[in-house]
């Protein structure tokens, strides 16, 4: 679906994540972390291209981050994509980031896309819903992962106990079109507080929280420049978004009066507490939490009739300018993770062996693999199904390779076993060795017996012969 073609896309590639290390790194930014030995950056950036969106602003996070993706992008995505690179200070948040591109937007309509997201679900789509619904913002949300954990310090064995995660807690009108309430972050485990007005206005509103928001963002540009003059806003999941979707029926938010008070010290402008449906959040995250309804004569027809009646309900009253804000849910065949943890790196690079590998672009052999024909391979040596082996790798005789991902000019040893572990580009493996739910990152030597069990390690470390580690992450000092 083509989207219109005044949108502007801007994509949040970030820099050097400390909740990646250590396989991220000055040398290797997070934009350019191979997933299926691909550059994480590749899969936004391949999916936008898919929707005919190809005017691009990628803001990237320290000095020699935006060198190395700039680089990165001058020949992976010459004559495909008009593509500009912005570089900001770390620590900026989402955003300080779009601040930092403000004087640069122009269109219409603005994307915002997180340079993590792996997914195939169409920025096209979202875009047109945004056009359609005339709305100030369009999230794109999709069912939570189901993992061992964001905050998890292992790639995550076969074996590990998986979880639902517990990502947000959203509130939507009857028809899955409108988004009436957010909560994210540390409030997710609070107490809700839900405006009445707005339930008044829908008559029902159903409260989930197995859905994550996925950091695609359709915004209608005015709307996101009015915003960003607000001051103390470091997030847009956290900050922006919320704040939109709390003051969509209240008034226009540019109105300086209500950012005054709103920022005001003592919340003058806050709902009484009588003004608003309060539920405790300790409910099981699998489940919706409930629906909430107010009884009215006549049963809402739609969220958009409400929201325009809304603003002529007192026309002795000068007319409010209201806002929409409204959600896309991701179908539940598509795939949509965002790589923001070591758990997830390894549960998205295991996806893309899977359940979600038509993302990668690869064409999978009979065997269910895919071996580069440049590979070269031992006798007896084997390379099963969900396993992808990149050029120039070189693996001696009697090798096992089972659901891993081993990256470009690896020399891997005679009698070495790798089990579900991403193994980077020119790492040096002897003979003898163990790899099992691992990730190993480039440049690493691993000599002879040396045994690894769910570690993560980091660019350029040796492991001396003999060794055994299980669980810890391995970096040089």
């Amino acid at each position: 679906m083509d989207p219109p073609m005044d949108f502007q896309v801007v994509v949040l590639a970030g820099g050097t994540s400390d909740k990646l290390s250590p396989l991220v790194s000055k040398e290797l930014p997070k934009a350019l972390l191979p997933v299926a030995n691909k550059p994480l950056l590749s899969y936004p950036l391949e999916l936008l291209e898919a929707s005919n969106l190809k005017n691009i602003i990628v803001v990237v996070e320290g000095d020699e981050a935006a060198t190395q993706v700039e680089s990165w992008l001058s020949v992976a995505y010459m004559d495909r994509l008009n593509v500009e690179v912005v570089k900001t200070p770390g620590d900026v948040g989402t955003v300080g980031a779009i601040r930092a591109v403000a004087p640069f937007l122009i269109s219409t309509d603005i994307l915002i896309v997180s340079g993590d997201l792996v997914s195939d679900t169409s920025p096209g789509a979202i875009a047109a819903t945004h056009r359609r619904h005339g709305a100030a913002v369009t999230a794109l949300f999709c069912p939570a992962p189901v993992s061992g954990g964001a905050d998890s310090s292992t790639s995550g064995g076969k074996d590990k106990a998986k979880k639902p995660s517990r990502c947000n807690i959203v509130g939507l009108d009857p028809t899955r079109q409108f988004l009436l309430h957010v909560v994210s972050g540390a409030k997710v485990e609070k107490d809700i507080h839900i405006q009445k007005r707005i339930v008044r206005a829908v008559g029902q509103m159903e409260i989930r929280s197995d859905f994550m928001d996925a950091h695609v963002y359709a915004f209608k540009r005015t709307v996101l420049l009015d915003v960003l003059e607000k001051e103390n806003l470091y997030s847009i999941k956290q900050d922006v978004l919320p704040y939109l979707v709390r003051t969509q029926l209240r008034s226009e938010i540019s109105a300086k009066k209500e950012n005054s008070a709103d920022e005001s010290s003592n919340g003058a402008t806050k709902e009484l507490p009588s003004e608003d449906i309060n539920i405790n959040s300790a409910v099981p995250s699998n489940q919706n939490l409930r629906w909430l309804s107010q009884h009215r004569e006549i049963a809402p027809s739609s969220y958009q009739e409400i929201h325009i009646s809304d603003c002529d309900m007192n026309k002795s009253r000068p007319a409010k300018k209201t806002h929409k804000c409204c959600i896309y849910l991701s179908g539940k065949t598509q795939y949509c993770a965002r790589l923001n943890s070591v758990q997830a790196f390894g549960d998205i690079n295991r996806d893309m062996l899977g359940e979600a590998s038509r993302i990668t672009g690869y064409t999978f052999s009979a065997q269910n693999n895919v071996v580069h024909p440049t590979v070269v391979q031992g006798a007896k040596t084997t390379a099963g199904g969900q396993c992808i082996i990149a050029e120039g790798t070189i693996l001696g005789d009697k090798c096992s390779v089972k659901r891993s991902v081993i990256g470009r000019h690896c020399r891997i040893g005679s009698n070495v076993k790798i089990v579900n572990s991403i193994v980077m580009n020119h790492i040096t493996i002897e003979d003898n060795c163990t790899i099992q739910g691992s990730v190993i990152s480039s440049n690493v030597q691993i000599q002879e017996r040396a045994s690894l069990k769910d570690c993560q390690v980091g660019a350029g470390y040796v492991i001396t012969a003999g060794s055994e580690y299980k669980s810890e992450p391995l970096t040089k000092k």
